[in-house]
Order: C-alpha cells, then sequence, then structure tokens
C-alpha cells in the first residue's frame, strides 16, 4: 500500500536521509528542502527534488514555516515529517501544515501545544497519578517567592524554561546566594531560544539516570511501548551515549515505569511515535518530559524490537492502525548509540565545524551508521554539531560494546575534531562496562582522568593516520593506527 505520494522532510542532515529511505522503501517520492551552505548535502542528492529555502540562518531555512509550507504547496507533497530538532515540536508548524490540507507525519498539533509546556505536562501527569518531582506549579515570577519556594523543596533545585528542551536554559542552584544569578540566566536563554522567559523550580536530584520509554500510537486508541532506553550519558543536559534496553531495569521496574509511559500518551491524547522521558533515583521514578517528535536514539530501538519506528509513523500518520499489539513486541539483544559530533571533548564541547578531508565508515556485523557527511563536505558552524550515530548491536550487552569498541576504532574522520575518542574512553570505562552511569557520568575524577589518556592516544593514531594518508601509505597508516590502539588498551605495557 502506498501511504502517501510524496512526503517533504523538513529537515536535514543524517534524519533527513533516514526518512527518506523509509519514504523510498514504502515507494513514496521524497522532497529535500535546503539552506544555502547544505546545498551540496547528502539529503539534498538523495532526495527525488530539492528546493532552497533561503540563507544560512535557521530562521532564513529550516524554521521559516511559511516558506516550508509554501514549498510542499508548490511540490504537491501531500505530507509533512519533521524530523527531530528545528519544527518537529512547534504546534504552530503542525497547525499550519492541517490548515493547508499537509498530512502531519507526527501527534497533533494540541497535544504537542499541550506536552510542549513543561509546567502543563507535569501539572497533568501529577493529577493523573505520574510520579513527578517536587515543582512550582506556575512560573516564577519574583525572587522572594523563588527563595521561598526553593527553601521548601529543599536545595539543590534546577531552574528550567517552561518551553524548553534539550537542556537548554537549565541552571542547577546549589544554594540561596545562587539563585537570583541562575534565575536572570535562565529567563534570558528562555527567551532568546524559545520566545517565552517563562520559568519553574524543580527539585534536583544528584546523580540520577535518565531513563526513557519510546511509545507508539495510532488514531484508535491503541498504544504500545517499545520497550526502554538508558541516556544517562550527557554533556550540556544532551545526551552523548544511549543504549536499549537499560542495563538495570527489573521487569518489576519496567513494568511500573511502562504503565507510566503509557498513561501519559493516554492521557495527553497522544497518537504516533513519542518518547516520556523519566529520572530514576534511588529506587524511584519521575516524569520530566513527553518528546512529541520521533527521537535521535530511536536507532537503537529499532534494533532491538525490528520495528521500523519511520515506517510505523507514516502508516499512522496515513491513517492505519497499528500492526501490533504489547505482546508482540520482545526485545532482542542489545543496542548502544554513540552520537558523533564535531566537537572538541578537551576544550569543554567546543563545536569544530570545517571541512572532512578524510572519512571511512566502520561496518561488520551489528553496527550501523546514520550519517549526513561525506569526504568533502564542509560542516556549516550554524546549526547542531551532531554528525554522525554510531549504534552496535549485539546478544548481549557485553557483546554490543565489544562491537562498539571495534567500530569506533574502525571510523576515521579527519578535518574536524570529533567525540570517537571520547566514545572510545567511555566504552573501555569499568563504570560504563558494570553499567554504573548517572547524569554526571563525565564530571567524575576518575572517568576525567581516562578520558585524558584515552584522547590523547586517539589524537595521536589519528595524526599517524593522517601523515601517512597524506603520502598514500594506506597500509602503513592502518599498522601505525593499530599498535596505538593496542597500547591504549593495554596502557601499563
Amino acid at each position: 500500500m502506498k501511504y502517501f505520494d510524496k512526503v517533504l522532510i523538513a529537515n536535514r542532515g543524517e534524519i533527513a536521509i533516514r526518512i527518506m529511505r523509509g519514504c523510498r522503501e514504502l515507494g513514496i517520492e521524497t522532497v529535500a528542502v535546503y539552506s544555502a551552505p547544505d546545498s551540496n548535502a547528502l539529503h539534498v542528492k538523495y532526495a527525488d527534488a530539492a528546493y532552497l529555502l533561503g540563507e544560512a540562518h535557521p530562521s532564513k531555512s529550516y524554521l521559516n514555516k511559511e516558506k516550508i509550507i509554501e514549498t510542499a504547496l508548490n511540490a504537491d507533497a501531500d505530507a509533512i515529517h519533521p524530523g527531530y530538532g528545528f519544527l518537529a515540536e512547534n504546534a504552530e508548524f503542525a497547525k499550519l501544515c492541517e490548515e493547508n490540507g499537509i498530512n502531519f507525519i507526527g501527534p497533533s498539533w494540541k497535544t504537542i501545544e499541550m506536552m510542549g509546556s513543561k509546567l502543563g505536562s507535569k501539572h497533568m501527569m501529577e493529577n493523573a497519578g505520574v510520579p513527578v518531582l517536587p515543582y512550582t506549579p506556575d512560573g516564577v515570577t519574583t525572587l522572594a517567592e523563588a527563595k521561598r519556594i526553593s527553601a521548601e523543596i529543599g536545595y539543590p533545585v534546577i531552574v528550567k524554561a517552561s518551553a524548553g528542551g534539550g537542556g537548554i536554559g537549565m541552571q542547577v542552584v546549589n544554594s540561596e546566594s545562587e539563585l537570583e544569578e541562575a534565575i536572570e540566566k535562565s529567563m534570558r536563554i528562555a527567551k532568546s531560544a524559545f520566545g517565552d522567559p517563562t520559568v519553574f523550580i524543580e527539585k534536583y536530584l544528584v546523580k540520577p539516570r535518565h531513563i526513557e520509554f519510546q511509545v507508539l500510537c495510532d488514531k484508535f486508541g491503541n498504544r504500545v511501548h517499545l520497550y526502554d532506553r538508558e541516556c544517562s550519558i550527557q554533556r550540556r543536559h544532551q545526551k552523548l551515549v544511549e543504549e536499549a534496553p537499560c542495563p538495570i531495569m527489573t521487569d518489576e521496574l519496567r513494568e511500573r515505569m511502562s504503565k507510566s509511559a503509557l498513561k501519559v500518551a493516554e492521557v495527553s491524547g497522544y497518537y504516533n511515535a513519542g518518547t516520556v522521558e523519566f529520572l530514576y533515583s534511588n529506587g524511584n521514578y519521575y516524569f520530566m518530559e513527553m518528546n512529541t517528535r520521533l527521537q535521535v536514539e530511536h536507532t537503537i530501538t529499532e534494533m532491538i524490537t525490528g520495528i521500523d519506528l519511520v515506517r510505523q509513523q507514516i502508516r499512522i500518520a496515513a491513517g492505519e492502525k497499528l500492526p501490533f499489539t504489547q505482546e508482540d513486541i520482545s526485545v532482542h539483544g542489545h543496542a548502544i548509540e554513540c552520537r558523533i559530533n564535531a566537537e572538541d571533548p578537551l576544550n569543554n564541547f567546543v563545536a569544530d565545524p570545517g571541512k572532512i578531508v578524510r572519512y571511512r565508515s566502520p561496518g561488520g556485523p551489528g553496527i550501523r551508521v546514520d550519517s549526513g557527511i561525506h569526504m568533502g563536505y564542509s560542516i556549516p558552524p550554524m546549526y547542531d554539531s551532531m554528525i554522525s550515530k554510531l549504534c552496535a548491536w549485539g546478544m548481549d550487552r557485553d557483546e554490543a560494546i565489544d562491537r562498539m569498541r571495534r567500530a569506533i576504532y574502525e571510523y576515521v574522520i579527519l578535518g574536524v575534531q570529533t567525540t570517537l575518542p571520547l566514545h572510545h574512553a567511555i566504552m573501555s570505562s569499568p563504570e560504563f562496562i558494570s553499567g554504573n552511569t548517572h547524569t554526571g557520568f563525565l564530571q567524575e575524577e576518575n572517568i576525567q582522568k581516562n578520558l585524558s589518556r584515552y584522547l590523547r592516544d586517539d589524537e595521536a593514531r589519528m595524526q599517524t593516520l593522517a601523515a601517512s594518508l597524506r603520502h598514500g601509505k594506506e597500509s602503513a597508516a592502518i599498522t601505525a593506527a593499530v599498535n596505538v590502539y593496542i597500547r591504549s588498551q593495554n596502557p601499563d605495557s
């Protein structure tokens, strides 16, 4: 069955390509949109048709709602897939699609609006019996009020943007003396990033785990979960490593948390693919937020369940019922995703845009690479720094880790700094191998020491590789890289 004739993908990079692949398998034509610096991007080349939106700045291109709608109409697209980021959780954009007779591949604009309010969604879930952390039920308006509420909740607290996401604007406050500056900074960032300065205060958990559940719901009231993901390893409140299923999950905990996740979907009237995020600490879990879109880390859920989430998104948007029940879904093996960012992990993760002068993708059993780059591609400085997602699957967690380490070693990206060596260090860390992770994982002193060592080793490997490649000595480069890799695995030898 052909669900749509033509789908416009309102995004760029690896996620645009991922969605286009799903459309192509279903016989659906694809339309790419792009900004001026993305004219040579892979997603532009892969699509059946491509349209220039405008200049580099997102407001002139990927965030230009009216221009994207106009392009979809001119291209005769009958549906739009927003991907993640940009307009994916913009209720106004989803509403514009509806008003112009274009199918939005995602939830209803009303649900996006409802769940987009962190305060509103917390209040709704609290009333529905879903556990939430102590928080201010209304936005903070005065410093005196903030001090009173923070004292009642108990320090540390965290100041968050009500309209926010992706960790933007979050400020941890350990004492009353830090509160005023944190609120002012959070409000300023929230206003700039989301157009809404409203912030609220919530109890801050020290070293919790971030556990989330993938849900899939049709328009007929059928809802399932596709199990859990562990996403605790983060930098600046943004995920770096995800794995599925969560390594500490028990049958009893999964039963409780999955029921809460499906309750969130039920009370919000949710349909399509979505993710319910929780914080977990000392045997208790708390609703954090719902991402009303396809997640970056949907890949690892696909790998352990065998369910194509993009395909199901398209089917649901076309009015189809879910083709399976909860009893039909089971977990097979373990999967890990490493986000490969063009950043310098030794310099506070500063973005490092530039030209890719050498690119070699890993392969072999259990490896998946979702990438939007190629040799010769210039990474623009004005967009997100994630350039690739490296995923590894194994029959169990140990095999997945082993395969990920091997794939990281095989992956060559020269021309820019990346988080590849950081991921090598994480995968080799005894703490990660034992499953002992939390949201402050990268700040641990012993982790920092190991990271520095592995980063130095990897830098030496890449310098040797680059020098050999410049002289056309591929075999010598590989031999040198292997030697450095062996030394990194046996640092005391």
